[in-house]
């Protein structure tokens, strides 16, 4: 989006693109409403195109929830700790970049180019974080150049906020461990430099749905993702035909199958992997609220937890289709999306 200053108004601008009129921020917090609703309407035109079932509005506002819980419990603890070190406003700052981060972190989503229609649907690790910084810094640069013009020098982003931007976001980025068959992620193990309290609450809020929300919450995003990542098996579930593909369409049947199969599998490798990994992924924070987090802020993460779903999930190799598909509930949550 160009913007230009009106020659009239210094607080006016006008996008060419859509001929009308803005009006320039006045103070940081209405440059970062401002952002957030850029990002947010290039998120929905990406959502409509892309069929994203998981990286959508849904996971925007569970991210949110979360990582307010989290900014709740730390926040006071992380202020005393850096008080000789903050402005006045910095915590309420830093709950702004939180909360911009949150909007923004899966803005762009990039796919690789798939050779058959009957696959899963893969990124490659880093491309669309990547490409979510560059769509919002380029923005954010624009924005800052604006404002610049129209001398509001306290509502722009300084260069350390767009630095911690660009951090967090790149924080979310996955690596996937062969040993443990799920994923995790780097950025919270950078043992020569420790991540920001953004990049850890975002990076947390992220992929902690287990610990934080419940098996429910859990299953869902794994159902969600599935939808998002296969969206071929979505025809054949919306007319209905996916009850006679085993008998009309024996290996498509079957292909479904297999890959319902490894996503239920995926979903007790990676519960076993946040039981294993989010205690170690908060020793970053001060040491006087970790326990508090544990307690408050993860009341699922534990081994009772963890044996549920290892009992629900069907991952047995001889599982029917019908019932990897009773398990992940695919029809209800299409028939929820058209509503």
């Amino acid at each position: 989006m160009k913007l230009f200053i009106h020659p009239q108004r210094s607080n006016r601008i006008v996008n060419v693109q859509a001929k009308r009129f803005i009006m320039l921020p006045n103070t940081f917090s209405e440059t970062v409403a401002l952002t957030k609703q850029f990002a947010l309407t290039e998120f929905d035109q990406a959502i409509k195109t892309q069929q994203l079932y998981y990286h959508n509005r849904w996971h925007i506002e569970a991210v949110q929830r979360r990582a307010n819980q989290l900014f709740a419990i730390i926040a006071p603890y992380w202020q005393e700790s850096n008080k000789d070190n903050q402005e006045p406003n910095d915590l309420t700052r830093t709950q702004s970049l939180l909360d911009l981060c949150v909007v923004t972190h899966d803005m762009v989503q990039v796919f690789l180019p798939q050779r058959h229609p009957h696959i899963t649907r893969r990124r490659a690790s880093g491309e669309s974080e990547q490409a979510t910084c560059d769509k919002l810094l380029n923005y954010i640069h624009q924005l800052n150049q604006d404002l610049k013009l129209a001398k509001n020098f306290q509502a722009q982003f300084s260069e350390k906020d767009i630095a911690l931007l660009q951090l967090a976001i790149l924080g979310t980025i996955c690596a996937y461990s062969p040993v443990e068959e799920a994923i995790y992620q780097p950025a919270l193990y950078n043992a020569e430099r420790s991540p920001h309290i953004i990049t850890r609450i975002l990076a947390l809020a992220d992929i902690s749905s287990l610990g934080m929300d419940g098996i429910t919450t859990y299953n869902q995003e794994g159902s969600l993702l599935f939808l998002e990542e296969n969206p071929d098996i979505i025809p054949f579930i919306q007319g209905q035909k996916i009850e006679r593909l085993s008998t009309e369409q024996p290996k498509l049947a079957e292909n479904f199958r297999q890959r319902l199969l490894k996503r239920a599998r995926w979903q007790i490798s990676f519960a076993r992997s946040r039981l294993t990994r989010t205690f170690h992924e908060l020793i970053g924070f001060p040491n006087e609220v970790i326990a508090t987090l544990a307690a408050e802020a993860f009341p699922y993460l534990n081994a009772g937890t963890l044996r549920i779903v290892e009992k629900t999930t069907p991952t047995n190799s001889s599982t029917s289709l019908q019932e990897l598909l009773s398990f992940f509930q695919l029809d209800q949550y299409l028939i929820k999306e058209q509503l």
